[in-house]
């Protein structure tokens, strides 16, 4: 089924700010969205049709998890310039980056996945071949970890009621 070139179009910003979720440098953030663009219709054979932003965001996400076992560095770390925060306080930024590095790589891509992209629960699990109840442990956590690094509370545990 072919790849509707408009609908890709419109998915850039989206992937961009992503990519930039995944990798702390700008430029090789926009390298990952170009390759990643170039692999969808290099491949659009294989586009079964369906959800084209969860297809193009797998890729993506592919092509994160080979460039970071590749590479094997520290965690990412967002450049506080490329940030479009409308928060006032840069030191607030600065924490929540920093909490934002600290989580394993599957709770913040799960997080920002669902949190920032606005993707269902249902559809990160396919995306990264999981069960719902995985993507829903993950984000769990990570914002568990967030609200304990950041000084807040963190939820109480789920608990089975006998």
């Amino acid at each position: 089924m072919a790849v509707d070139r408009r609908e890709l179009a419109r998915l850039i910003p989206a992937l961009r700010r992503y990519a930039r979720g995944l990798e702390s440098d700008g430029a090789a953030a926009d390298d990952m969205v170009q390759d990643c663009l170039t692999l969808a219709l290099d491949r659009e054979a294989q586009f079964r049709g369906g959800n084209l932003a969860a297809w193009v965001f797998t890729i993506l996400s592919n092509l994160g998890r080979s460039r970071y076992r590749s590479q094997r560095r520290a965690p990412m770390m967002l450049p506080l310039e490329d940030v479009r925060d409308e928060a006032s306080d840069p030191a607030m930024r600065v924490a929540i980056f920093k909490a934002l590095e600290s989580l394993p790589d599957d709770q913040r891509k799960a997080l920002l996945l669902t949190a920032v992209e606005g993707f269902s629960y249902r559809e990160v699990a396919d995306m990264f071949g999981v069960p719902i109840g995985t993507v829903m442990s993950r984000i769990w956590r990570a914002r568990a970890a967030l609200a304990e690094s950041l000084g807040g509370t963190s939820p109480v545990p789920f608990r089975r009621v006998k």
